[in-house]
C-alpha cells in the first residue's frame, strides 16, 4: 500500500512537472521570437520563423532613429511614469489597506466591498468622465494625469488589505501607541518595514501596469515629445512602417527589457507577498 502511495505521488509529481514546463515553454518562446526578429529584416522575417538571431539589429535601430522615433526619450518618460506611478501606488495603497485592516469605524464593511465593486470595473467604462475631470484641472498632457489617480488604485488596496489581514500583529501596534509613537510612525517604521514581500510584489504589478498603460496615455498625452515608449512604438503602425518588421519588433523588444529586469530583480517576493495574502487567521 505505502508503494501504492508513493508510486502514485511520482506519477503526480511528474505530471505537475510537465505541466509547469508546457507553461514556460508557452511563456517564453514568443518572447524569444520576439527578440530574435529584432535581430532580423523584414525579408528574413517574411521567410517564415527562426530560433537563432541574425545580424541586422543595427539596421533596424537605425531605420527607427531614421524616422524620427526618439527611443531614448521615450524610455526616460516611461521609466518616469512608472517609477512614480509604482511609488503612488504602493504607499497610498498600503496606507489606505493598514487603516481599513487596524482601525474600526462606522461603514468599515461597505467601504471594503465598495472597493472590490471598483476593482470589477474596467477603466474604459469611465474614461470620458475621467477625461472631462482630468481637463478641467487644467491636467492633459500632463504626466500628473497617469500618476496621481493612482492615489486611489482599487485593485492595489484589495491586495494590500489581504495581505496586512495576514500579517498584522495588534499587540505590536497597541505596544508602540503605549511608547507614544504616532500612527504614521507605527506605519512607516513597523507596518512598512514588515510589509516588504507584499510591497515588492505590489510593486512589480504596478510597475509593469504602467509601463503597459497604452489606453490612458493615449488618450490623455497630446505632445509627441511626451509620449511613452508603447505609445511611440504604436506610432509604427503607420503606412511607412508597415513592412518594417525587423524595426517594429525592435521596437516591441524595447518595451519589454525593464519589464523583464524588474521581474528578475523583484520576483523572489511575489510568491512569498501572494502566499501571505492569501493566508487568513
Amino acid at each position: 500500500m505505502f508503494n501504492n502511495y508513493k508510486f502514485n505521488t511520482y506519477v503526480m509529481r511528474v505530471f505537475v512537472y510537465l505541466f509547469l514546463v508546457i507553461l514556460l515553454v508557452i511563456t517564453i518562446v514568443p518572447i524569444w521570437l520576439l527578440i530574435i526578429n529584432a535581430t532580423r529584416s523584414t525579408e528574413q522575417i517574411q521567410q517564415g520563423i527562426s530560433i537563432l538571431p541574425s545580424t541586422h539589429l543595427i539596421d533596424n535601430y537605425k531605420l527607427l532613429l531614421s524616422k524620427g522615433l526618439d527611443l531614448i526619450r521615450g524610455f526616460s518618460n516611461s521609466m518616469f511614469v512608472a517609477v512614480a506611478s509604482t511609488v503612488v501606488t504602493v504607499y497610498f495603497s498600503l496606507l489606505t489597506a493598514y487603516g481599513l485592516v487596524v482601525y474600526e469605524f462606522k461603514g468599515k464593511r461597505l467601504f471594503s466591498n465598495f472597493i472590490i465593486v471598483l476593482v470589477m470595473i474596467p477603466m474604459q467604462f469611465s474614461i470620458i468622465g475621467f477625461y472631462q475631470y482630468m481637463s478641467r484641472l487644467g491636467l492633459t498632457d500632463n504626466y500628473a494625469s497617469l500618476i496621481l489617480p493612482l492615489i486611489s488604485n482599487a485593485g492595489a488596496v484589495f491586495f494590500g488589505k489581504q495581505y496586512l489581514e495576514s500579517m498584522v500583529i495588534q499587540d505590536l501596534i497597541d505596544a508602540a501607541r503605549i511608547d507614544g509613537a504616532s500612527e504614521l510612525s507605527i506605519f512607516h517604521k513597523i507596518m512598512m518595514p514588515l510589509a516588504i514581500p507584499g510591497a515588492a510584489t505590489m510593486g512589480i504589478f504596478a510597475f509593469v501596469a504602467s509601463w503597459n498603460n497604452f489606453f490612458n496615455a493615449f488618450i490623455l498625452i497630446s505632445s509627441i515629445e511626451k509620449y511613452t515608449l508603447p505609445m511611440l512604438v504604436g506610432t509604427l503602425r503607420g503606412d511607412v512602417y508597415r513592412t518594417e518588421y525587423g524595426a517594429i519588433y525592435l521596437g516591441l523588444a524595447f518595451t519589454i527589457v525593464p519589464i523583464i529586469i524588474i521581474y528578475a530583480i523583484f520576483s523572489r517576493y511575489i510568491v512569498s507577498g501572494i502566499a501571505m495574502g492569501a493566508i487568513k487567521e
